[in-house]
């Protein structure tokens, strides 16, 4: 891996991810893309289950990834990739659940429980990594889900040299990335993407199309 994005879902993770394929860093692995490959999904719940080896097959073809599913195991990741670069995107952590609550966690309590292979298994996936595997199952408990969101962050700061981590606000576009990668900025706005409006239209969309 040569980037790992370690920033919880909801604060700027898609924005990150087309900069960094606007930058030459791609294909970057994020949730999206996932719930669009059930064979992928599928192993990153085995590998959230215990099954190390899953993981490494889950990353096959990227060496770039943000966003869960690739979040939660960001210190097999990092500890693997002595050398890849961090990035944890941060948000105020009470703005950050309001935008969690009203977007995935509403989708997620409303989705499907049965229905086709290609959805449930990214379902399955996002319950395994997120909802268990991350809060334990205690999300709507609004106390719980910020101070697991917190000390995540905390953790990462703890854990990676400072010389190897960038904490990074999206709001704060090119510069602070750039510098970080060692290249130079593009001429083209810092993409800001996927917002609460967005992200409700795209549900919806999927929806329509059977894909969740």
């Amino acid at each position: 891996m040569d980037v790992i994005g370690v920033g919880f879902g909801r604060t700027g993770t898609l924005s990150l991810k087309i900069a960094l394929e606007m930058l030459g860093r791609g294909p970057c692995l994020h949730m999206l893309p996932v719930l669009d490959d059930p064979e992928r999904a599928t192993l990153f719940r085995r590998a959230a289950e215990g099954d190390v080896a899953a993981l490494d097959q889950a990353l096959d073809g990227h060496r770039f990834t943000v966003d869960w599913p690739g979040a939660f195991f960001w210190r097999e990741l990092t500890e693997r990739h002595p050398d890849a670069k961090v990035v944890l995107t941060v948000r105020d952590p009470q703005r950050w659940y309001d935008s969690a609550y009203g977007t995935i966690f509403e989708a997620a309590r409303h989705a499907p429980r049965t229905g086709d292979d290609s959805v449930t298994a990214g379902l399955s996936m996002i319950q395994s990594v997120v909802w268990e595997g991350t809060f334990a199952g205690r999300f709507a408990d609004r106390e719980h889900a910020v101070r697991v969101f917190t000390e995540h962050n905390e953790a990462v700061r703890r854990a990676i040299p400072a010389r190897r981590l960038l904490e990074f606000e999206v709001s704060q576009g090119w510069p602070p990335l750039c510098d970080f990668l060692g290249v130079p900025a593009p001429d083209a706005p810092f993409p800001r993407v996927n917002d609460a409006e967005s992200f409700r239209a795209r549900i919806q969309e999927r929806r329509g199309a059977g894909k969740l």
